[in-house]
C-alpha cells in the first residue's frame, strides 16, 4: 500500500497517509567501506584486527566471494526493490560512521569510517535524512565529525543530532512533505550506548546531542524544543540511540521516557536503536514506539558470538502514518538478512524466527503483534 488508504479495510473511509522508511545503524565503514569504490587506507587500531580487509576475508570465508569493487547500490540488495515498491515519503536511517578522510582516530578501541566518495552509497538508496547522535560519528575526532556534516550537506541528504555547536546539535532535520508540511528528525542518544561524555556537543564546541538522563527534566527539555520547532502539520520522529548492543529487555525508565515524548513531547514515532538485532515495539496513545531497529547493514558478516539474537536478520520498517494527527494507520516489517555484504530477502524460516522474536517480545510489553501479509512482510494495523 502506498500512501492515501488501507486497502485492507474495506467500507472504512480513506485517509490521508505518510509513508516512511526507517531502520536501525548502518555501518558503512570499515569493511563496507573497503568493497565501495574508494575505499580509506584499511588500517585499523583494534586490539585484534589491524586491516579493515579481515572483515571481507571473514564473510567470504562463511558465504563467499565479494566483488571489489562493488557498485554504489551494491550492499543495498533487495531492499532497493523494496524502496520502490513501497515509495516512502521520507527515508531515515542511523548513519553509525564517520564519514571523513581523517588520520587521526578518537582513542577508542573500535573506529568506523567511510571515505567522502563513498557516500554515492546513500544516494544510491534515496536516503533523505541520517541520525548522527550515535558512538561511532567521531570515530575519526571532531575533524572527522566536520567533514561529515559538510559531505552530507554538499550531498543534500540532512541530518540531526550533531553539529559544530549544541544548538546545531539539537536542531532537527527538516525533510519537506509538501509545500506546507515537514518530517522533522531530531536526533539524541544516550551514555549507556558507547556515547562518550566528551563528544557532547558544547556552546562552542562540535559534537553530538548527548543527554544527560532520561529524566522528565530531560523531557521537559525537549518538549519545550520540539514545541519551539514545530511548525502547523509537521510530523516528528525521535530517533534515539541507547541501550547496549546485546538484550531483549526494555528498561522501565527507557519505556517512561518514550512514553512521555509520544505524551507531553508530541513524538509521532520514537525511533530507537543501538541493539545489534531487533526489539520489541509497542504503540502508545495511537503512536508508534521502536526500542531497537537492530542493524540494517554492517560487516558483522563473519564474526562469531551472540548467536542467539541472530544479529543477521534485520527489519526494515515502514510505517503509515496518518498525516493529520501522526496516529499509525498501519506499520509493514520487510525481514532481511545481510550476505556477501549486500541486503537479501530473508528466507522463510528467517521470517519466522523473526515473529516469533516480535510475538514474544510486544507480549512483554503487552503490545499487538504483527502478523504475516501476503506480500512476505510483517504487518501491523492498531
Amino acid at each position: 500500500m502506498d500512501g492515501d488508504g488501507d486497502p485492507g479495510n474495506a467500507g472504512r473511509p480513506l485517509r490521508s497517509g505518510l509513508r516512511l522508511f526507517l531502520c536501525g545503524d548502518v555501518m558503512t565503514g570499515r569493511g563496507i567501506d573497503q568493497v565501495l569504490p574508494h575505499p580509506c587506507g584499511p588500517g585499523l587500531y583494534e586490539p585484534y584486527v589491524h586491516d579493515a580487509r579481515r572483515y571481507l576475508e571473514l564473510a567470504e570465508e562463511v558465504n563467499g566471494a565479494i566483488p571489489r569493487p562493488a557498485g554504489f547500490d551494491y550492499v543495498w540488495g533487495d531492499a532497493l526493490a523494496e524502496l520502490e515498491a513501497r515509495r516512502p515519503d521520507a527515508r531515515i536511517i542511523n548513519l553509525e560512521t564517520s564519514v571523513t578522510t581523517s588520520s587521526r582516530p578518537w582513542p577508542k578501541s573500535i573506529n568506523y569510517r567511510m571515505h567522502p566518495r563513498n557516500l554515492a552509497c546513500l544516494a544510491a538508496a534515496g536516503i533523505d535524512a541520517c541520525a548522527l547522535a550515535n558512538n561511532h560519528v567521531l570515530d575519526w575526532g571532531r575533524q572527522g565529525l566536520c567533514e561529515t556534516l559538510n559531505v552530507l550537506e554538499a550531498a543534500h541528504i540532512a541530518s540531526a543530532g550533531a553539529g559544530a555547536n549544541a544548538r546545531d546539535a539539537m536542531t532537527p532535520a527538516a525533510v519537506p512533505l509538501d509545500r506546507k508540511a515537514r518530517l522533522l528528525l531530531f536526533s539524541a542518544a544516550t551514555g549507556d550506548s558507547g556515547v562518550p561524555r566528551d563528544w557532547g556537543a558544547r556552546a562552542h564546541r562540535v559534537g553530538v546531542n548527548r543527554l544527560p538522563d532520561l529524566s522528565e527534566r530531560t523531557v521537559d527539555r525537549l518538549a519545550r524544543h520540539v514545541e519551539a520547532c514545530r511548525r502547523p502539520g509537521d510530523r516528528v520522529v525521535f530517533s534515539l540511540h541507547w541501550g547496549g548492543n546485546w538484550g531483549f529487555r526494555v528498561l522501565p525508565g527507557q519505556r517512561r521516557f518514550a512514553h512521555s515524548l509520544v505524551e507531553r513531547a508530541g513524538v509521532d514515532v520514537v525511533h530507537g536503536h543501538s541493539s545489534h538485532h531487533v526489539k520489541g515495539l509497542e504503540v502508545h496513545r495511537g503512536r508508534l514506539i521502536l526500542y531497537g531497529c537492530g542493524d540494517l547493514v554492517n560487516d558483522y558478516e563473519g564474526i562469531g558470538g551472540y548467536a542467539h539474537y541472530r544479529g543477521d536478520l534485520r527489519l526494515m520498517y515502514f510505517p503509515l502514518l496518518d498525516r493529520r494527527d501522526g496516529s499509525l494507520l498501519e506499520l509493514s516489517l520487510v525481514p532481511t538478512r545481510m550476505r556477501r555484504f549486500r541486503i537479501e530477502r530473508a528466507p522463510d524460516r528467517d521470517r519466522e524466527w523473526l515473529l516469533n522474536t516480535l510475538r514474544r517480545e510486544c507480549a512483554r510489553l503487552d503490545s499487538a503483534t504483527p502478523e504475516p501479509a501476503a506480500d512476505g512482510a510483517l504487518r501491523l494495523v492498531p
